[in-house]
C-alpha cells in the first residue's frame, strides 16, 4: 500500500490530496492514482501534480 500526496488543477484552483492506494509497486499506485482522480474529477493527467510517494504497511 502506497500513500500519495500531492494536488490537482480544478475550477476553483489547486486542490491538495493525500490518498492510499493498494498496489504491488510505486508505478502502478500513481497509475491507479491518475485513472482515480481523472474520472472522479474530469481532470487531465496533465494537470495531476504527485509530490510525495510513501510504501505504508503492506
Amino acid at each position: 500500500m502506497f500513500e500519495i500526496r500531492g494536488s490537482f488543477r480544478d475550477v476553483d484552483g489547486w486542490k491538495r490530496f493525500r490518498k492510499l492506494i493498494k498496489a504491488n509497486s510505486e508505478k502502478l499506485a500513481v497509475e491507479k492514482l491518475m485513472s482515480l482522480i481523472g474520472s472522479n474529477h474530469k481532470v487531465k493527467r496533465h494537470l495531476i501534480k504527485v509530490e510525495e510517494i510513501k510504501k505504508v504497511g503492506e
